[in-house]
């Protein structure tokens, strides 16, 4: 099985860190704000942390911006214990993302600043000095293939990924503002799922893949049938549906009073994988990454709200579920 690969609990994850603001205390709206939270975001370093937080170990590949706020994200990810020894500074107009995200449910909003983004500035070189075969896998978020030159730097780590026989983990994650089209974004992600071994995304990420959203499961099973070893259809508060080459099976969520919407995702991706690399089965693997999901949107935060093993373990032992709506 492709999950016996994650063993060596040792991850690369190409993409993006950044500056998160949170409105203080919790329920403020931004407009209304005086006080705010800083703290570690962007989605590819809250899944590195995500790992490190359930016994993994995590190196983050990206450029931050060569200013206080790319610091800041250097001393996170130090703070969390991921490593950074492939993060590159870049000078001149770029920035490092900033999101500035209300701990509340109704009437949420979250602003998020990509002008000139660092992240995208990242190149083929800044993966010559990476040894793949040291990882257990490559994963990368869809957001890493937005623009250039990042996108072809991201594919040409694909190629050297699976020249290493290491495993390729795609977390689609589309978010529209970030490319120039949507059709360029589709092209983009097929030709990335066709490469990768585990992908996750969620229904109308699936459905805009496929080109038409009431095909969305579809074009996952699709991919488990033809190139893609796991596929994870998020189908929100209706839980998942789970699909390889030999089965499919859907599984539920543990219901909580969310806080907010934000992290969710990334705390899924880290707790499946991490979950699969300790040694847990697919299903047990999908409902915990659910659980570690249903933990962060409790909390104020992304990065430090992702749970520990402990954490985790307590949270399953504790909450009735899963439950499918």
């Amino acid at each position: 099985m492709i999950a016996d690969k994650f063993a060596g609990k040792n991850f690369l994850v190409v993409g993006r860190a950044g500056m998160d603001f949170y409105p203080q205390p919790p329920g403020t709206k931004t407009e209304d704000a005086t006080e705010f939270f800083a703290c570690l975001g962007g989605s590819s370093a809250n899944i590195c942390v995500a790992l490190v937080k359930q016994g993994c170990k995590a190196s983050l590949l990206t450029r931050v911006s060569d200013d206080a706020i790319g610091r800041f994200c250097l001393k996170q990810l130090d703070h969390y214990g991921v490593g950074n020894e492939f993060v590159t500074t870049v000078g001149g107009e770029a920035r490092n993302s900033l999101a500035v995200s209300e701990s509340r449910v109704e009437e949420h909003q979250t602003v998020i600043y990509r002008n000139g983004a660092a992240d995208f500035e990242m190149t083929v070189d800044d993966f010559n000095g990476v040894d793949f075969a040291h990882f257990s896998a490559l994963i990368t978020t869809g957001t890493v293939l937005a623009a250039e030159p990042s996108r072809s730097a991201a594919f040409t780590a694909f190629e050297r990924a699976k020249a290493a026989g290491i495993p390729l983990i795609f977390d689609v994650d589309y978010r529209p503002y970030s490319w120039q089209s949507a059709e360029e974004a589709a092209t983009t992600y097929s030709r990335a799922g066709a490469l990768c071994d585990v992908i996750i995304g969620n229904d109308v990420e699936f459905g805009f893949m496929a080109g038409d959203y009431d095909q969305g499961l579809e074009k996952a099973r699709s991919l488990a049938a033809t190139t893609a070893s796991i596929v994870v259809y998020k189908m929100g508060e209706k839980g998942a549906i789970t699909i390889t080459p030999e089965t499919e099976f859907q599984t539920g969520i543990y219901p909580v009073t969310a806080l907010k919407p934000t992290g969710a995702g990334d705390s899924f991706m880290g707790g499946f994988i991490a979950s699969l690399a300790n040694g847990h089965s697919l299903k047990d693997a999908v409902l915990r990454g659910s659980a570690s999901a249903s933990i962060v949107v409790t909390k104020v935060g992304c990065a430090p709200a992702m749970p520990t093993a402990l954490e985790l373990d307590e949270f399953l032992q504790a909450h009735d579920g899963p439950s499918v709506v």
